[in-house]
């Protein structure tokens, strides 16, 4: 039972499949935290604490470790995330070459912070840690995709353009 006195929801992986293989592919289970994270996120769109109890147990580990993993990295989500996900990197190289005007834009045009989903769930705007693209700075990944070296007019047209 939670504090609240209702039943504790259960987390089962709908491709259990590709669970198996996972788990499969390490000798060691707790290995396996990341790529079943990943796997859950997959599923759910988000990591949620049944989630987390069902990670630890398929890797024996325990919850506060898995859940160690997911405040970690940012690419875990904790809570439902808009369609579109709009993650701008915020270290130095991004910084300097334009990504807080991206940040400022995208708050203007869709009255949304940091942090929050627009009020029809399309876009999360998200401000994240290094992308890995320092050399094409600014950068901002929409769900998947990398956009590097945008200007703001072109950050707006591929706004634009996702559906």
């Amino acid at each position: 039972m939670n504090s609240n006195g209702t039943p504790k929801q259960k987390f089962i992986f709908t491709d259990s499949g590709r669970m198996e293989k996972i788990l499969s592919q390490y000798p060691d289970k707790r290995s396996a935290t990341l790529p079943l994270l990943h796997l859950a996120q997959t599923q759910e769109g988000f990591i949620t604490g049944a989630i987390i109890d069902a990670v630890a147990q398929y890797t024996e580990i325990h919850p506060a470790e898995v859940m160690d993993c997911v405040s970690f990295y940012t690419m875990f989500f904790r809570r439902p995330l808009g369609t579109n996900k709009l993650q701008v990197c915020q270290t130095l190289s991004c910084s300097l070459n334009g990504a807080d005007d991206f940040v400022d834009h995208i708050t203007q045009k869709y009255g949304t912070k940091p942090g929050e989903t627009t009020s029809d769930g399309k876009f999360t705007l998200l401000k994240v840690e290094c992308l890995g693209s320092c050399g094409t700075a600014p950068v901002i990944q929409i769900n998947n995709d990398y956009h590097e070296g945008l200007s703001i007019n072109e950050l707006d047209k591929l706004l634009d353009s996702i559906p």
